[in-house]
């Protein structure tokens, strides 16, 4: 009863935020703004790229100068100014994940919350402090450009997906399991990563329920279906939404179905050899409960519910109906209609799916209160890392970005940085590096389509680094912490943060990588 409480106030808060736009119609109408609430770089497009995300011929690529990015309201580009230092709260939040449900799990589990809420705290008093209106901009910049959209649209699958059960007899045999996994790795290119994921990791931890060693399958459900399967189309995953919007054509990604289907099929291999030498370890049977109940689903509506959520999440990056000015933030008309659309998924979800049908299949909201919380911290005090990032050779971090010069660099700078930070401003950091490199002085619309065909391994290396490399960390991708709670409330133990990293990503991943990187980029 308290989670449905929870989950009552998240909608509210969401609902309200979704009608910031109503409430700020006044305000853009009039065009009156305070001067300290300088545009976000993001919204002043600087690279060719209008307010709604879509690419224009207005401004020429190549490495502008990040300082002038806020020239007509005097303020400069943080990240040109702020140190690395200031990456140290990001480091403790993610610090605080990986140790303190081993060292202190109950007071985690019931404070995880504050903990998240302290690290934000620490990092945004002395930023708004030290940069005042430049700094609440950015705060306000990532709540509601990137942390809204994010938990949006995870609660929207989440909800939608918790209403889909698989009845009947499905038994976790080693066969049984690779064909789930490439099952979801095929869905996730369209569907999402997110969706995919949401949708089959309750039936696979039920067929699996009888195993002993379940926590290398779930490590492997996140390797495939929450990252490595959103390779082949911009539904697939946020960077390469990204790149659809500017002016990556939407088959494009295909060209790197080779690298995708070479880490998949090396994946699925280890896996099928793992899950067959613990089952005959285990020497557990599949269990006999009478007769063999045919499979079947249940709530099948909310597949229409499913398709609400693709096709407006499609329409955000297709249409143009111009921007609106939320409390100084630039957002694009159909981004909000977008992030409405995807409550009323959610909430039409809840209205039509029986209750007993979401108990049936394990339903809870805790894993979605539990993203909820820890993200908006993780959002918060990466504010530093992604400045430093976007300033590019201007910020703390140039001596890296300029050292970027080879498909294999672009490749593992993409990824290692994917790991750990959004994927999504990474991935347009090197693609607009790659811009720069090469076709200087033309606008994004002549640049992007010789970079898709000239130039293309670089493109190849930029998308497949940003989407592989999110598969190595809990925070990597959006999906990936979803599954980890998911599957520890359902009983089976997970890695720690680190552990994860130490114990599966550096050991079945990065070989992976190391191949596709002598195969394709050397």
């Amino acid at each position: 009863m308290k989670h449905r409480y929870k989950l009552l106030t998240m909608v509210l808060l969401g609902l309200i935020i979704i009608s910031l736009p109503a409430m700020a119609a006044a305000q853009h109408s009039e065009t009156a703004q305070p001067a300290e609430l300088t545009e976000h770089p993001s919204d002043t497009k600087s690279h060719g790229e209008d307010t709604t995300g879509h690419a224009t011929d207005a401004a020429p690529t190549g490495d502008h100068d990040p300082t002038a990015a806020h020239a007509d309201s005097g303020h400069p580009e943080l990240g040109t100014l702020l140190p690395l230092w200031s990456c140290i709260p990001f480091a403790c939040m993610l610090f605080s994940i990986a140790l303190f449900p081993l060292v202190a799990p109950e007071f985690w589990h019931h404070h995880f919350g504050k903990i998240s809420a302290f690290w934000a705290a620490l990092m945004s008093l002395p930023f708004l402090f030290v940069y005042k209106w430049a700094a609440l901009h950015e705060i306000l910049h990532i709540i509601l450009a990137d942390y809204v959209p994010f938990i949006i649209l995870l609660w929207a699958l989440y909800t939608v997906s918790g209403g889909i059960l698989l009845r009947g007899t499905l038994r976790g045999t080693p066969i049984v399991n690779t064909v789930m996994l490439i099952i979801g790795t095929i869905l996730a290119s369209w569907m999402g990563t997110t969706g995919a994921a949401m949708l089959l990791i309750r039936p696979f931890l039920r067929a699996n329920s009888y195993r002993k060693s379940r926590t290398f399958m779930v490590v492997f459900f996140i390797f495939l279906v929450a990252n490595i399967g959103g390779s082949l189309t911009p539904l697939g995953d946020p960077p390469l939404f990204l790149g659809f919007l500017h002016g990556v054509s939407f088959f494009w990604t295909f060209n790197i179905l080779p690298h995708m289907a070479m880490v998949a099929v090396l994946l699925l291999i280890i896996y099928f050899i793992l899950d067959t030498y613990f089952y005959r370890k285990e020497g557990v049977t599949a269990p006999d409960d009478g007769a063999k109940e045919p499979l079947r689903l249940e709530g099948t509506y909310n597949f229409l519910f499913l398709a609400g959520i693709i096709g407006a999440v499609l329409m955000s990056g297709i249409v143009d109906w111009g921007e609106i000015n939320t409390l100084g933030i630039h957002r694009a008309i159909q981004d909000w209609v977008r992030d409405g659309l995807l409550v009323a998924m959610g909430i039409l979800s809840l209205v039509a799916t029986p209750i007993q049908l979401r108990e049936d299949n394990d339903f809870t909201w805790f894993p979605i209160i539990e993203v909820g919380y820890l993200f908006i911290g993780i959002f918060i005090t990466m504010i530093p890392c992604l400045a430093i990032l976007r300033a590019g050779s201007h910020g703390a971090l140039g001596f890296l970005v300029n050292s970027v010069v080879a498909p294999v660099h672009y490749f593992w700078v993409t990824g290692a940085l994917s790991a750990f930070l959004d994927n999504a401003p990474t991935y347009l950091t090197f693609f607009n590096t790659a811009l720069g490199s090469f076709y200087s002085g033309m606008t994004e619309a002549q640049a992007v389509p010789l970079l898709m065909t000239e130039n293309a391994i670089y493109l190849k290396a930029i998308s497949t680094g940003a989407v592989f490399f999110g598969a190595c960390s809990y925070i990597g991708n959006a999906p990936n912490f979803m599954v980890r709670s998911i599957s520890e409330e359902a009983g089976t133990p997970m890695p720690s943060f680190f552990g994860y990293i130490l114990k599966y990503s550096l050991v079945f991943l990065i070989p992976c990588f190391v191949v596709v990187t002598f195969v394709f980029f050397v």
